[in-house]
């Protein structure tokens, strides 16, 4: 008897030991939802980084390519103007030079911009889109640096690449140092589409690369130098300031829109492909909240389409193609973007075109591809595999030229 009170004694002992470091245990863990999450380096921007241009332009006459995206970011979330804050630093800036759209970026996609005054600073604008692209050598005669800052969106047919050619060829051609303030490309994870043949070269495509090519304007900067692309193999004085934190396969949110018909992500990750409708009679959302997020056409088959839509006058597109007429087409606000070039949608809409004599009828679709076969091969009837399949070779070939240039991973 007194052996079992022992036995029951000494496992009640040993029943309490595990409970109580069972209790223990469960007291001591942590629910990891609760807990702080490591932050995101965040990406700095070429302009961001001061301490590494502003020395370079300490008692210069100073340029400015610039436009409503040439901004420093603030840690609140807020930004200032590039032309404002080298202002307040005593930067002495002589003029102004603005792209496509202008410098505040309110100008409709081919309107030709004039040269004015900003009314904050009261410096000359000179509009490097209109009669002249490119920076006549009377109006760089008080320029001793140039400084370049434009947020592009990495496809060819987009002119700001077309305008720092013509600006690296006008510095190259009177000796002023270049200055390229880098911003990240939110559609350089990826290279495709056709090359331009260098026949069809234009102010939407100057020299001879795929339609999406996978570099920031500053990697490009360094590749027209490189290749010898610019007017009589001239090479430009060229200094980059680059992107902190930042690689091509980061995704990157455009806090600004780049041009008046670019208004979110959704459009411009659509843009490689839908851009491409600009050179049909085929509607790609201009003259909608939706730009570049849709397409449509009077003329497209309705059994097909069932969406339907009517461009009108509004920011950015004073007399959208299609203007006032009920388009039929598809919707591509909510998909997925494709990270690559896809002809699906232009192949579609050509096939359901009721009107086939009309959806080429005019002259910038073989401007905006680079080459005129492949009007051919969509007109032929060729499936969107067939044609990728095509661009193959000479996209393999850039990849290799491209290598020579990167600043990003």
């Amino acid at each position: 008897m007194r052996y079992f009170m022992s036995f029951k004694n000494t496992f009640l002992l040993l029943f309490l030991v595990v409970i109580s470091c069972a209790n223990g245990n469960q007291e001591k863990k942590v629910d990891i939802s609760t807990e702080e999450k490591p932050k995101e380096t965040p990406i700095i921007v070429g302009a961001n980084r001061t301490e590494e241009y502003l020395s370079l332009l300490k008692n210069k006459k100073v340029g400015i390519v610039a436009n409503q995206t040439s901004v420093i970011y603030k840690e609140d979330g807020n930004y200032t103007h590039l032309v404002d804050s080298l202002t307040a630093l005593q930067v002495n800036i002589q003029k102004i030079f603005s792209p496509e759209h202008g410098f505040r970026g309110k100008a409709d996609a081919g309107e030709h911009v004039k040269g004015n005054k900003d009314a904050k600073t009261g410096l000359e604008i000179v509009s490097l889109y209109g009669k002249h692209k490119k920076p006549a050598a009377a109006q760089l005669n008080a320029i001793d640096v140039m400084v370049f800052d434009i947020q592009d969106v990495g496809v060819r047919f987009y002119t700001y690449t077309s305008t720092l050619h013509l600006v690296m060829e006008a510095c190259a051609e009177n000796n002023i140092p270049l200055i390229i303030l880098d911003r990240p490309n939110p559609n350089a994870s990826y290279v495709d589409g056709p090359t331009l043949e260098v026949e069809h070269a234009s102010f939407l495509g100057k020299v001879p690369i795929p339609l999406v090519y996978g570099l920031t304007i500053g990697e490009y900067g360094k590749m027209l130098n490189g290749e010898l692309w610019l007017a009589n193999k001239l090479k430009c004085d060229l200094t980059v300031i680059p992107v902190k934190n930042y690689n091509h396969s980061l995704a990157y949110s455009l806090p600004i829109r780049p041009s008046p018909n670019l208004p979110n992500d959704q459009s411009i990750l659509l843009y490689p492909s839908l851009g491409l409708f600009e050179g049909t009679n085929v509607n790609a959302g201009r003259g909608t909240e939706f730009q570049f997020q849709r397409y449509g056409a009077p003329w497209l088959d309705k059994k097909v389409f069932s969406f339907e839509y009517t461009p009108k006058p509004n920011f950015g597109s004073k007399d959208p193609k299609q203007n006032g007429k009920i388009c039929y087409g598809e919707n591509l606000s909510e998909i997925t973007p494709p990270k690559e070039v896809t002809m699906k949608w232009i192949i579609k809409a050509y096939e359901n075109s009721t009107d086939k004599s009309n959806f080429f009828k005019t002259s910038g679709f073989t401007l905006h591809a680079g080459n005129e076969k492949l009007q051919k091969q969509i007109e032929a009837g060729k499936s969107n595999e067939e044609i990728k399949a095509s661009w193959q070779a000479d996209i393999e070939n850039f990849k290799k030229i491209r290598s020579n240039y990167l600043i990003y991973e």
